[in-house]
């Protein structure tokens, strides 16, 4: 059984989790894109490989994923990942995300983020992040500047004790 603790609880990732997350999110690389999944090298989607990431850390998932159509948040119009990933990591300014991040994205001003990916290489260089991007599966793409402007806040998963 996992224990859970208030997100204040919860310091920023040092380099060395940094370097350990963006490993395990490699081994991803490849995973085929599947709606709601999150079995690596069988499918995922992006919040699927977000819970194989944190699984691989922190042994269970704090909470269970609901069940989400692919127009979620368009239907919906809540925040519900900003919520959850506000609950389970760590906020933190855009200007200082790492490597290891994880970037939550909206598709358009006004609408619930939707989409999340971990930041690979520095923002301040030839940024790239990991996500599952679908009908593609899990790969690591430039972040040019049209996803950039698209980035809602910026989350580093908590230390391990």
């Amino acid at each position: 059984m996992a224990v859970l603790l208030p997100p204040d609880a919860f310091e920023p990732q040092t380099a060395l989790l940094s370097d350990k997350v963006l490993g395990e999110a490699r081994c991803w690389l490849g995973t085929p894109y599947q709606h709601q999944a999150s079995l690596k090298g069988v499918g995922c989607d992006c919040l699927g490989l977000l819970r194989g990431v944190w699984r691989a850390f922190y042994g269970d998932e704090p909470e269970t994923a609901p069940d989400y159509s692919s127009d979620w948040a368009e239907t919906g119009g809540q925040e519900n990942l900003l919520t959850a990933g506000r609950r389970w990591l760590v906020e933190r300014a855009k200007e200082v995300a790492e490597p290891g991040d994880v970037l939550v994205f909206r598709w358009r001003d006004g609408s619930p983020a939707k989409h999340v990916g971990i930041l690979s290489t520095p923002i301040t260089a030839a940024p790239h992040i990991i996500h599952a991007y679908e009908r593609v599966g899990v790969i690591e793409s430039p972040l040019v500047p049209a996803w950039q402007r698209r980035i809602a806040t910026v989350f580093s998963f908590p230390e391990i004790d």
